[in-house]
């Protein structure tokens, strides 16, 4: 009897065995399925349309991180990389301006300059849009309000494409540092292609990089298509009567007969008040493309001018030339208005004391001035 108590015990101690394991085997079962259980997919709460007042934001400018722009007749352009829109996604010309960068260039197209195009609000800007606001009888705030862009249209897209020449390439050389270097120089050209495109679509570099951002700008190569501004005129103004520069705004405009405007530049004056002429000038000479006599009395600082004070050097002509691409000499001797080899800087820095423009103001302003147009000079 005591044996058969024994093995009662064990069956019953092996059956509480195999409760405990499947007990066990369940709950391990039951914690596997619950940790490899999907979670509820959420949706996402709908994006607000930004406020066209507000600043930009991350989610605003998200839709701009796309390929440059591609024109093709009027299609609408694919917008480029940046944190605002350059462009505005609309059909049918002409149209009103929808961001700052199209109202820079519709004025550009008008003969009014805020500089190099960048998209940027600045001094320059504010000032371009005073001149178009004096032009069209609009309240005069340099902000580009309702009321301004209702009246400042783009009469074609804004954005158009240039392909790369080998006779582009061929130009390019370095800028050698010293003035005798330049003097020896076959020209005094653009340095890279970056440069040379800014120039003629009178952009800021970062502008055309901004429109171009998949290109490699150290390996250009002809046949290469960039998206560029379309700066061609609207219409190209008639001769001048006379022009006029602020010298506290660092402003140059030409007028015609009726006193309205033609042009609006911003410019460079003298660093040294002495060196600013005021009153009535006149043009003396025009000269597209002008070679430069360097004077070393005019740079004291320069080692020609500690090793060879009576040595004038001549240096070739070419945009990076100290005058640019025109020197419009005035009668005042020494005195004149021309480019410049930076066009950035225009009206940010000052000079020996002539009037400094944009290389491509500069030409504008040559195809409408004549010898002996008055040119007023004032505070």
């Amino acid at each position: 009897m005591l044996n058969a108590g024994v093995r009662s015990d064990q069956k019953n101690s092996f059956l509480w065995l195999l409760v405990i394991l499947m007990a066990a085997g369940l709950a391990w079962f039951w914690w596997k399925a619950a940790k490899t259980k999907p979670h509820p997919v959420r949706k996402p709460p709908l994006a607000k349309a930004p406020d066209a007042k507000a600043p930009a934001t991350k989610a605003a400018a998200a839709v701009t991180h796309s390929p440059p722009p591609v024109m093709v007749s009027n299609a609408l352009p694919v917008q480029p990389k940046t944190n605002a829109p350059l462009v505005a996604f609309a059909a049918g010309y002409p149209r009103q301006v929808q961001t700052l960068f199209e109202a820079q260039l519709a004025l550009e197209r008008q003969g009014i300059s805020a500089g190099s195009l960048d998209g940027k609000i600045g001094s320059q800007t504010r000032a371009a849009i005073r001149a178009f606001q004096r032009q069209a009888d609009l309240p005069i705030t340099g902000e580009l309000d309702a009321h301004t862009k209702s009246n400042l249209n783009l009469s074609t897209p804004p954005i158009t494409t240039y392909v790369v020449t080998s006779d582009d390439l061929a130009r390019l050389q370095p800028l050698r540092k010293t003035w005798t270097a330049k003097s020896q120089q076959t020209a005094l050209d653009y340095e890279t292609i970056l440069e040379l495109v800014s120039e003629k679509f009178h952009s800021h570099p970062a502008l055309i990089k901004q429109l171009n951002p998949m290109v490699s700008w150290t390996n250009v190569t002809a046949g290469t298509a960039l998206q560029v501004p379309d700066v061609a005129m609207d219409e190209v103004p008639s001769k001048a009567a006379f022009a006029r520069i602020s010298l506290s705004q660092k402003i140059l405009e030409a007028f015609d007969t009726e006193s309205n405007l033609l042009v609006h530049f911003p410019c460079s004056i003298a660093q040294k008040v002495e060196k600013r002429p005021v009153g009535e000038l006149h043009v003396a000479v025009v000269a597209p493309n002008p070679n430069y006599t360097f004077d070393p009395q005019l740079f004291p600082e320069s080692a020609e001018a500690k090793e060879a004070p009576d040595v004038k050097l001549i240096l070739p002509p070419g945009p990076n030339n100290p005058v640019g691409a025109v020197w419009i000499g005035l009668d005042k001797p020494g005195y004149g208005m021309h480019g410049t080899p930076r066009p950035e800087d225009v009206g940010r820095t000052e000079s020996h004391g002539c009037f400094r423009l944009a290389n491509w103001n500069a030409e504008l302003l040559l195809k409408i001035s004549w010898i002996g147009m008055p040119v007023y000079v004032e505070p």
